[in-house]
């Protein structure tokens, strides 16, 4: 079974949004329109408590940007975003998820962040989406969404680590470019891990 994956879709990452991802409202469209061709779909959704150490308001004198050591990893500080039960954090108003989509939170942790769908990013607690697939017989995920060189590439590294044939939709997903080239070194490491980069008019063709 094939299993479509939308990372982090939300309003937080949107033009306008605490966290806004340049472009980030373009991978709604892609979105709705591969979902129909899926048997499977699921979304990631960051998922923050107030205190989460991955905002730079929880670090006095630091800014977003900063890197910090986090649960003995590099973290960089972020503004605060996607915030439990706030408005920011609920899905894009035009995505199109049905009933029948399956929610994944993340970052629930305030002690470590979690870039990737599956685990923290010291891989110490799973999400359950892991398991989720295999229980459903998944062995294909497609991935997109937000941000390719975050979130989208840790899902997809993850997606890839866990056995699963993975492609990364790259006109489904748009970065933050903290540091130019980012989004390329990103689908780089897809690649180099094993996953395909593609776009959505080969997946709807």
């Amino acid at each position: 079974m094939r299993a479509l994956i939308l990372v982090d879709i939300q309003n937080d990452f949107l033009p306008g949004g605490a966290l806004a991802v340049p472009e980030g409202d373009r991978v709604i469209a892609v979105a709705n329109a591969l979902m129909p061709r899926f048997p499977l779909v699921v979304a990631t959704q960051d998922w923050h408590p107030p205190e989460h150490g991955s905002f730079a308001a929880n670090h006095p004198g630091r800014t977003p940007g900063e890197v910090v050591t986090l649960a003995g990893l590099q973290q960089v500080l972020w503004p605060m975003h996607c915030v439990q039960g706030t408005p920011g954090a609920e899905f894009a108003d035009g995505l199109r998820l049905g009933p029948e989509a399956h929610v994944f939170v993340k970052g629930v942790d305030p002690a470590v962040d979690s870039y990737s769908g599956f685990f923290d990013n010291g891989r110490r607690r799973s999400t359950g989406l892991g398991e989720f697939l295999r229980a459903r017989a998944v062995v294909e995920a497609v991935v997109l969404g937000l941000a390719t060189d975050y979130c989208v590439k840790f899902t997809a590294l993850d997606a890839l680590s866990l056995g699963l044939t993975t492609t990364l939709v790259e006109d489904g997903c748009r970065g933050v470019e903290l540091q130019p080239g980012d989004v390329a070194a990103a689908l780089d490491a897809v690649r180099a891990a094993g996953g395909v980069v593609r776009g959505s008019a080969d997946l709807l063709g």
